[in-house]
C-alpha cells in the first residue's frame, strides 16, 4: 500500500474519514489531489460505506489550490486533476460531510460545497478569493448558483469577499454552525445518526434526492415511487426495519 504524504485516512463501521494534512493550511497541490482522488476511487467501489467525512488538520480546513500549479504550463494538469475530485464526489452514493474549521477558501471551499453536508465551526471562514489573483473558480461557478442563487454566486465570485460561518449558513451553503468547543462532538453526533442506518437504504435515500433534482414534478413523483416499490421494497433491510420496529429492538442490517 502506498504511503500517503498529504492525507490521513480513518475507516471504521462504515464511516470513512479523510483528513487533509499538508501544513500549514492544507493547500491542495497536484500531488495531494492525486492522493485524494485515489482514495475517493476506492470509496466509490465500497458497498459497505455509509458516509465520508472530510476533515482538516491544523489551523485551516483547506485554504485553496497551490498558486504555482496555476501557471500556464501546469494549468491543464491541475484543472483535470482538480475536476476529477468533483466527478468522484458526485459518484459517491452515500452522504459526504465536510467538517470545516478555520479557513475554507478558494479550491478548498469548492471541495466543501461539493459535499452534501457542511458542518462548520463558528470561527470558520469561507470565500472564493481567486478573482484577486486574476482567476475564476470553475467548480464554484457551476455549483454555487444551485446553493445560493445566481445573484449571490456572482457576488461571491466577483468580490472575493470572505464570509463567516453564520453568513455562509444564512446563504444556504452551510448546514450547521457549531461553537468551536462543541465542533467535534456535533460532527460525531451527525455521523452516528447516519451510521445507525443500513448502507443500502442510505444509498437509496440519496438516490431518491439526487435523481429527481430539476425533474418535472409528475415525472419525479412517478420515478421516486418506482424506486420505492421496485427497489426499496425488494430489499431485506426494509423488512428488517419493519420487524425491528414491531419487536421494539435495534435493527440488524444485512445491506441486502
Amino acid at each position: 500500500m502506498t504511503e500517503l504524504k498529504h492525507l490521513k485516512i480513518q475507516k471504521a463501521d462504515g464511516v470513512a474519514g479523510i483528513t487533509f494534512a499538508r501544513p500549514k493550511h492544507n493547500v491542495l497541490n497536484i500531488e495531494m489531489m492525486n492522493e485524494f482522488n485515489a482514495e475517493l476511487e476506492d470509496l466509490v467501489a465500497d458497498n459497505d460505506l455509509k458516509c465520508l467525512v472530510i476533515y482538516g488538520e491544523g489551523p485551516s480546513w483547506c485554504a485553496g489550490v497551490e498558486v504555482a500549479d496555476h501557471k500556464p504550463e501546469m494549468a491543464g494538469d491541475m484543472i483535470a486533476t482538480f475536476n476529477r475530485i468533483f466527478e468522484l464526489v458526485d459518484k459517491l452514493e452515500v452522504p459526504t460531510i465536510a467538517a470545516v474549521h478555520g479557513a475554507c477558501l478558494g479550491g478548498g471551499m469548492e471541495v466543501a460545497i461539493a459535499c452534501d453536508i457542511i458542518v462548520a465551526s463558528q470561527s470558520a471562514i469561507f470565500g472564493q478569493p481567486e478573482i484577486k489573483l486574476g482567476f475564476l473558480p470553475p467548480y464554484a461557478a457551476v455549483r454555487l448558483p444551485y446553493l445560493v442563487g445566481p445573484s449571490k454566486a456572482l457576488e461571491i465570485c466577483t468580490t472575493g469577499k470572505r464570509y463567516t460561518a453564520a453568513e455562509a449558513q444564512s446563504m444556504g451553503m452551510v448546514n450547521h454552525v457549531v461553537a468551536d468547543d462543541q465542533f467535534a462532538e456535533a460532527t460525531d453526533k451527525l455521523i452516528k445518526e447516519i451510521q445507525a442506518n443500513s448502507p443500502l437504504i442510505i444509498r437509496l435515500n440519496k438516490r431518491a434526492v439526487k435523481r429527481h433534482l430539476n425533474m418535472a414534478f409528475p415525472q419525479a413523483l412517478q420515478s421516486v415511487s418506482d424506486l420505492f416499490l421496485n427497489s426499496l421494497m425488494k430489499t431485506e433491510d426494509v423488512l428488517e426495519g419493519i420487524a425491528s420496529f414491531e419487536e421494539k429492538r435495534r435493527p440488524v442490517w444485512k445491506n441486502k
